[in-house]
């Protein structure tokens, strides 16, 4: 499986960082007030020591008890004051993340239901999954952990340096003495932790693509006895995504002791020089209480350093998962231009004029094609297997975009219908049904208000399946659960023909709608299908001949082309593909 692989640079993308910050408009206001409120985290942190400092150094040096009660008072307040700041940043900085991620989840969503069915010929299904879920959660933690904490924990270093420097300059120095060694193990770490979330970002896209297909698949799995192949190659991607977050775990497990150690390396110096400086307090104006300050300062110091490089990678990690999302809202390629003509009736006249259509550059499948089918009238599409039928039926449905060519419904270029009124107007039945896991009403209104139960009743009606809908428990609540598991084939059948009348399409497109089922059924749906097709255009896509005989049309494709096209009988007689076809089909009879 390919890897995505993300930049090695040091430095932010601050284009995508600022295209992320359109998001957040709507939400200005509370995020104004997150900015405010890092702001006042770092202004109010530094201030403990520096009260602390005082308090020693002349409360409890002068033994005034009533000075250090009030200093007790303010150090409380400080902390509530403090406390409720920084959990109104910690919540309004994770509220502010989990709108974003709505906002940007449901636009990712909405184009790609938008986007050609190419796409997703082209995309492992796993990896849009790993967009719209993982990635989008990642970008949470760039406002909840590392945007909004980032900079918090630079305003800190900021005026915890400031003060130090205007406390004291030499024992200031003497505390960053060791921020070199720690600059050198944050730049390592960083860099180290930075490829090892990438090698994660990509194992989880490889584990839900593998995952997803097989789930789907296991039939598949199963019929071919492929368990322990198809096991294998799980535990290999499982492993990776196993290691690669192991490797994440190393890093932090060396980083945060190492730092530690420096940090506490520097608090000893600091210690050991200001201890001497209190004894000697008249030469070097070292108090006791500016010792404490400063040791607490060192602390308060190298903890944003410590989280900073963790932060960045937060940070960068987000920009890439949204760098991500951004390339694939910006991929215009296959998005499906909409018209605006919305007729409120059409008549169902459709041609297709000198269509050329490829799935792949310059393959073409369909291959000059001209072809015109008059409003209520039935023709079949017969021929071999990748003869071209399906790629016309998705042609028609827009499905895919004509190369060269134009296809007209009422002599109207079908680009120009909204896509909507285009589709409600068509009703397909394919071969391969797919239902959703839910009630069988669900899945034949798809979630439309438009379509009441009496309409879905009537449409049963019509096909014939009132009574296996109401033998089941629930009737027209009944779950079907995921893909039709627990109706017959037969039974999903008919749920797709319900599903196709019930907007009272004027275009009906059958694609081979009976071969999955028994003959008793494929009699039943047969009448179904006479009764649907009345005032109706029909394009019917049949391997049984015997079900198309009475069609008024019969084209014959062969790779791409038309070859032959007539009434049954006719074609019979000129003895060309339709006859060999007919032949090849009812060999055994003759």
């Amino acid at each position: 499986m390919d890897k995505e692989q993300v930049s090695s640079g040091n430095i932010i993308d601050w284009s995508v960082l600022n295209r992320l910050m359109r998001f957040v408009q709507p939400y200005k206001g509370r995020f104004y007030f997150v900015v405010f409120l890092t702001i006042a985290i770092g202004l109010l942190s530094p201030l403990r020591p520096m009260l602390i400092q005082y308090t020693l150094d002349k409360d409890v040096a002068n033994g005034n008890y009533q000075g250090m009660v009030s200093m007790i008072g303010v150090l409380l307040g400080l902390l509530t004051l403090q406390s409720i700041a920084q959990y109104a940043h910690t919540y309004l900085s994770g509220w502010l993340g989990q709108q974003v991620i709505r906002d940007i989840r449901t636009k990712l969503y909405d184009h790609l239901i938008h986007l050609r069915l190419k796409f997703y010929d082209k995309t492992p299904i796993g990896r849009l999954v790993t967009r719209t879920i993982s990635d989008v959660e990642t970008l949470a933690d760039v406002f909840s952990e590392g945007l909004a904490a980032m900079m918090s924990d630079l305003l800190q270093i900021v005026f915890i340096l400031a003060i130090m420097f205007y406390t004291d300059w030499r024992l200031s120095l003497l505390s960053l003495s060791t921020i070199p060694l720690m600059l050198i193990s944050t730049y390592i770490f960083k860099e180290k932790i930075k490829v090892a979330f990438n090698d994660v970002r990509n194992a989880v896209a490889n584990l839900n693509t593998f995952v997803q297909e097989h789930i789907t698949g296991m039939n598949i799995v199963q019929i071919f006895a492929s368990e322990k192949h198809e096991y294998k190659k799980f535990e290999s991607i499982n492993k990776d995504h196993r290691d690669s977050n192991l490797r994440s775990v190393l890093y932090y497990s060396i980083y945060f002791p190492v730092a530690e150690i420096i940090a506490a390396a520097g608090i000893g110096l600091l210690v050991w020089y200001g201890a001497k400086g209190v004894l000697h307090f008249e030469e070097t104006g070292i108090t006791i209480g500016k010792l404490i300050a400063f040791i607490m300062y060192i602390q308060m110091f190298f903890r944003p350093i410590r989280m900073i490089a963790d932060r960045y990678n937060t940070l960068q990690m987000g920009i890439v998962s949204s760098s991500r999302i951004l390339n694939l809202l910006d991929d215009q390629t296959y998005v499906q231009k909409n018209g605006n003509h919305s007729p409120d009736h059409i008549e169902g006249d459709v041609s297709l004029e000198k269509v050329w259509f490829a799935y792949t550059d310059e393959q073409y499948v369909l291959k000059g094609i001209d072809l015109h089918i008059k409003a209520g009238e039935t023709v079949a599409l017969v021929g071999a297997t990748g003869a071209g039928k399906s790629s016309i039926i998705n042609l028609l449905n827009r499905f895919y975009e004509i190369n060269k060519g134009e296809i007209k419904i009422d002599g109207r270029d079908i680009r120009e219908f909204e896509l909507g009124n285009l589709r409600k107007n068509i009703g397909v039945v394919l071969q391969d049904v797919f239902l959703f896991s839910d009630t069988i009403y669900k899945n034949i209104s798809l979630g439309s208000d438009e379509v009441t139960e009496e309409m879905v009743w009537h449409a049963a009606d019509l096909v014939g399946a009132r009574k296996f809908i109401e033998r089941l428990p629930g009737g027209l609540s009944y779950n079907v659960m995921e893909r039709g598991a627990t109706l017959s084939v037969g039974q999903r059948q008919l749920i797709s023909f319900i599903r196709a009348m019930v907007y009272d399409p004027r275009i009906l497109v059958l694609d081979e709608a009976t071969s999955s089922v028994d003959s008793e059924t494929e009699e039943m749906i047969q009448q179904a299908i006479e009764k649907m097709m009345k005032g109706r255009t029909a394009i019917v896509i049949a391997h049984r001949l015997s079900t198309i005989q009475k069609a008024d049309k019969i084209i014959v494709l062969d790779k791409g082309e038309i070859m032959e096209a007539g009434r049954h009988d006719e074609l019979l007689l000129k003895d060309g593909f339709y006859a060999q076809l007919h032949r090849m089909q009812y060999k055994e009879l003759v």
